[in-house]
């Protein structure tokens, strides 16, 4: 469903991704972790066609990012990691004009809206204007307006994030329900514990480059540790602890 071939991209001299070569089928949720600066967010908007690579191909069930932009685009859809919206639209305007702008036909965009400002809990603000909403029902909102045309493929950057528990627990039960009817779901997350327990797979990129691609479990194997949280620590450098260890434990000068 999502193919990365090849795939680089260069600001200037920076090599931000290195030769990325994915897949990710339908019906898989995919986990594509690192740290800060790895590539991850360049990636996803590769993916999404906010970005062109310098080399390599992306496509999205078959269909080149680029050269085939506008059926790759009607079938993905996204999640930044800072979601904009318009803030003098009510959430519910905001539904019916992203159903407009897929060409939903009227009726079955209008009812999705209803039924996805239901479930994400938010038909009692459904006429307030955005600007007046909190992070996170923004962060509900734009979620929602992203499943509003069902996309066959769903790039998340940090997803639950300004979510508070109930939602994310809401949002995960969503995305695994995706994967079950077929979606492929591509996400970030800086939270290991989700990745964890939600990803078919996973990916741990570093300074552009993938350094290990596969089940949390057979990660866990193959680097002889017993967490991902440990796997992605051994993979990306060393454990950030020891900087701060060594200064609490450094004798100070005699009294």
């Amino acid at each position: 469903m999502i193919r990365f071939e090849g795939v680089r991209k260069c600001f200037g001299s920076l090599t931000a991704v290195d030769h990325l070569d994915l897949e990710v089928p339908a019906g898989e949720l995919f986990g594509f972790l690192g740290p800060n600066g790895a590539g991850k967010t360049t990636t996803i908007r590769m993916a999404v066609g906010m970005l062109r690579p310098t080399s390599g191909t992306i496509r999205i069930a078959g269909y080149d990012v680029y050269a085939q932009g506008e059926q790759a685009r009607a079938i993905l859809g996204y999640v930044p990691d800072q979601p904009y919206v318009y803030e003098k639209l009510s959430g519910r305007e905001f539904l019916h004009f992203v159903a407009d702008l897929y060409r939903v036909p009227r009726g079955e965009g209008r009812r999705r809206a209803e039924e996805l400002l239901q479930i994400f809990d938010l038909q009692e603000h459904a006429d307030q204007l955005v600007e007046r909403y909190s992070h996170g029902m923004r962060q509900k909102l734009v979620i929602a307006s992203v499943l509003i045309h069902e996309p066959q493929a769903i790039f998340l950057d940090e997803p639950t994030t300004a979510l508070d528990p109930r939602s994310a627990r809401l949002v995960k039960g969503i995305l695994r329900a995706l994967c079950d009817r077929g979606t492929a779901v591509f996400m970030t997350t800086h939270v290991l514990e989700i990745a964890e327990r939600m990803c078919d797979r996973v990916a741990i990129i570093d300074r552009g480059r993938v350094v290990a691609l596969g089940t949390v479990d057979e990660l866990a194997r193959l680097r002889g540790q017993d967490s991902l949280e440990s796997t992605f620590l051994s993979l990306t450098g060393e454990s950030p602890e020891a900087g701060w260890l060594s200064l609490f434990n450094h004798e100070g000068p005699a009294p």
